[in-house]
């Protein structure tokens, strides 16, 4: 399972629609007795809310765990996290609980971990299926913001300078809107990946369980990582996929995409260049990514007129980024590129199916508020997994200019993407983590992952001395469960991950799955 398109989209896109080294955490050594924040709770299971459907005709039961606000006042203000379950058939072969992130930041779970169920197969038996919700999202005490209102469009011409400023008048609306929202200043300071992981914690103590055995992907890798050096005790069979450099800030993490995003449009413009008779984009990847230049640069001088909206070259550089990672992605990329090139000449009648599902999603009333969850994580972290973003907007525009020369599609987003997180008014009351421990952990990573670059990978790798690294030679964010996503499945990971959680059986040494080839 990826992270939900509307969150990975909603965190460009509302930021661009009207346009630290981190301190060590050493691992948290418990006795295996729980403490008076993370004690067994008698949970009113029930039936699960309407809108959770998928949990419902499955037959799960919902309930929620009372955790602290700020776990340094465990007897002060508490919150609820929303916890589903579907019990384990058979208690004989139960082995206790699984829990699972789909990533983000920002991404609601609590109906993750049954999602995960086909992919798990037989290994599913072993567990109670539990899926939450993280502190402030979805049905977890969520954190609301003021209305953002209608998305101003861009001008009929602009500049990238112009683009730019848009970005950072749309950042500080955004964190005027949430702090000044409700009680939020007093709830924004305790949205962490520190406390999600403690929130995990404390809903393994409210089931009575020693353990926990976890899946996680994208940025529910990290937290899986950090649960880990804060809970090495309570950690069972971990998985985590596609995860990311530890010693780096998120904003670091957002420009080391950069080159891998330029091979990976290599890669899709050789692709393109085969099948000229079907996209005219050209013959061979340098004409193809002509193509994609030309745009671009047009876009930034007048951005595109498609489908009653103006499309300006930082909304065409996050359409491209979405596009790209995924192989399987390529035809609608190329179809979206014809369609943006015909457009932007005048000739283009009616968009295709491919780019009318991103014109819709930039029509959405609740654009802007679908990154609201990415920003409190990206805010409330004090560096890896999730923080550690620059304050002085001319920073990210001195980056962005920068990165043309060598990244010319890519280098202005990631390096110019400006969060919500420099006009925060409140600083994180924790700082990144440090990942330092031998827990057993199986890690995925796909070897040309453009959205989190395999390099990060290996740096956490070896952080985590007791892991088992499973790549998977594929352009891909997520290698587990591939199918799931109407992907080509990657068996050797998927049968390394369930064997893992079925027999507790971790490879005797990293692999590479030589059954990860390229699909087309």
């Amino acid at each position: 399972m990826r992270v939900p398109s509307t969150v990975t989209v909603g965190l460009g896109l509302a930021g661009l629609l009207t346009a630290a080294v981190p301190a060590v955490a050493t691992p948290q050594q418990t006795d295996g007795r729980d403490t008076a924040a993370t004690q067994r709770q008698r949970l009113a299971w029930g039936p699960c809310s309407e809108a959770q459907t998928e949990l419902r005709a499955a037959g799960a039961e919902c309930a929620k765990v009372a955790v602290p606000l700020d776990y340094a006042d465990p007897g002060g203000r508490t919150i609820r996290i929303a916890v589903s379950r579907i019990k384990a058939k058979d208690p004989a072969e139960r082995r206790g609980i699984l829990l699972s992130n789909p990533g983000g930041p920002g991404g609601a779970g609590l109906a993750n971990t049954l999602a995960l169920r086909p992919a798990l197969k037989d290994a599913a038996k072993h567990y109670d299926l539990i899926g939450f919700d993280p502190r402030f999202l979805g049905e977890s005490s969520p954190v609301r913001c003021a209305p953002a209102g209608t998305p101003q469009q861009p001008g009929p011409v602009t500049t990238p300078r112009k683009d730019f400023d848009a970005s950072v008048r749309s950042a500080r609306d955004t964190a005027r809107r949430c702090q000044e929202h409700g009680d939020n200043a007093e709830l924004l300071p305790h949205a962490s990946t520190r406390n999600v992981a403690r929130d995990m914690d404390a809903i393994r103590a409210a089931l009575g369980e020693r353990r926990i055995s976890y899946y996680g992907v994208s940025y529910g890798a990290d937290l899986g990582a950090v649960y880990t050096q804060l809970f090495p005790r309570r950690a069972d069979r971990v998985v985590i996929d596609s995860s990311t450099d530890p010693a780096a800030t998120q904003y670091e993490l957002f420009q080391r995409a950069g080159a891998p995003l330029e091979e990976g449009l290599d890669e899709w413009a050789g692709w393109t260049a085969r099948h000229h008779d079907r996209y005219r984009l050209g013959r061979t990847g340098g004409q193809v990514r002509a193509h994609v230049q030309k745009l671009l640069d047009g876009a930034e001088r007048r951005p595109v007129a498609v489908g009653g909206l103006r499309l300006n070259a930082p909304v065409l550089r996050l359409i491209l980024r979405q596009l790209v990672q995924h192989q399987e992605s390529d035809a609608d990329l190329a179809a979206v590129i014809r369609d943006l090139v015909d457009a932007a000449a005048g000739e283009l009648t009616e968009p295709g199916p491919e780019l009318t599902s991103f014109l819709q999603l930039l029509n959405s009333p609740d654009l802007a508020d679908s990154m609201v969850g990415g920003a409190l994580f990206m805010c409330g972290d004090g560096g890896w997994p999730a923080g550690g973003w620059p304050k002085d907007p001319e920073t990210y525009w001195r980056n962005s200019v920068n990165s043309r020369a060598t990244q010319p599609v890519f280098g202005p987003f990631v390096n110019g993407m400006i969060a919500p997180c420099a006009f925060w008014k409140t600083e994180p009351r924790e700082p990144g983590v440090d990942i330092r421990n031998d827990v057993p952990v199986l890690m995925l990573q796909a070897r040309r992952d453009n959205n989190v670059p395999y390099e990060g990978a290996l740096a956490l790798h070896r952080r985590l001395t007791g892991s088992r690294l499973v790549t998977a030679d594929i352009r891909s964010h997520g290698v587990y469960g591939r199918d799931l996503d109407g992907h080509r499945p990657v068996p050797c990971a998927d049968d390394a991950v369930n064997d893992y959680l079925r027999d507790g059986t971790l490879p005797k040494r990293d692999v590479t799955c030589a059954d990860a080839g390229t699909a087309r």
